[in-house]
């Protein structure tokens, strides 16, 4: 059996990071906290590690999973209690705690311009909810389920699963689940649009992996400009976008990737 050396995986505190070929697997690795997200350790390993994906000119898609049961149970509850981690300090204190501490993960993953596909192997609630939001696809186990429960604990999505949120599932969905703080089955997910398909928990990593790897079959360039501009899309004016668009087109245009496409294309037609 090969290594994990041999296979491309590396492991930090709270991350694994596996890459073959276009295709890396980021696994959240504290399945004994059930994934979640409370210390500024799990949130820089998080960041670091989109950091890098982002650098990598040879990644195409992102597959992003938890290990264990949980795909992320969110924040720390004793933490709150015991006004630990982001909840540690007065009021500015604790405005700086998230600042400085979880809300980078959103941007890190706003920043990525690669594809990103979501695994949720089990339940993913606040933010944990919020950060399967911060991916372009879900696909969902049937032992998934999901809640922005946020208002349970007399709290707001403080890692902006108000903006992720409805813009996965629509405002008003989302503002019922924000406001009830209700949980969700996978079922009941995939009816909302919060994920698009569910499949058995044991074929849940092959599903995305075949899904990464029809997106890793493209060429990367493209793929990374496309995210982009489907980003950018999202808050301006048409006129704008059409204007990044032919920039991003020149750029597509005289490239070697667009080349051997076209001609591999005009192959498999001439056959």
């Amino acid at each position: 059996m090969p290594s994990d050396e041999e296979m491309g995986v590396e492991t930090e505190d709270f991350v694994v990071f596996e890459q073959q070929e276009g295709i890396v697997t980021l696994t959240l690795n504290a399945p004994e906290e059930r994934n979640a997200l409370s210390s500024q350790a799990q949130w820089d390993a998080v960041v670091r590690a989109c950091e890098r994906v982002q650098r990598d000119g040879s990644v195409k898609v992102v597959i992003l999973t938890g290990a264990g049961s949980a795909f992320c149970a969110g924040g720390n509850v004793k933490d709150f209690r015991d006004k630990r981690g982001l909840a540690e300090g007065d009021g500015m204190a604790v405005r700086e705690n998230y600042r400085n501490g979880i809300q980078r993960i959103p941007l890190a993953f706003y920043r990525l311009d690669v594809p990103t596909i979501a695994a949720v192997n089990g339940p993913a609630i606040g933010a944990g909810c919020d950060l399967a939001c911060m991916a372009d696809i879900r696909i969902a186990s049937e032992k998934a389920s999901f809640a922005e429960s946020f208002v349970k604990l007399g709290l707001i999505p403080g890692d902006g699963g108000a903006w992720l949120l409805q813009r996965v599932v629509g405002y008003a969905r989302a503002a019922e689940m924000s406001f009830t703080g209700d949980l969700l089955d996978a079922r009941q997910a995939l009816e909302v649009g919060l994920v698009s398909r569910v499949v058995p928990a044991e074929q849940l990593l092959d599903e995305a992996r075949a899904l990464a790897a029809r997106i890793a079959a493209n060429p990367g360039q493209a793929l990374r400009m496309t995210k982009r501009l489907m980003r950018e899309a999202q808050s301006t004016r048409l006129d704008s976008i059409l204007e990044l668009s032919a920039a991003y087109q020149a750029l597509t245009h005289s490239s070697i990737e667009h080349d051997q496409a076209v001609a591999a294309f005009l192959d498999r037609k001439k056959a």
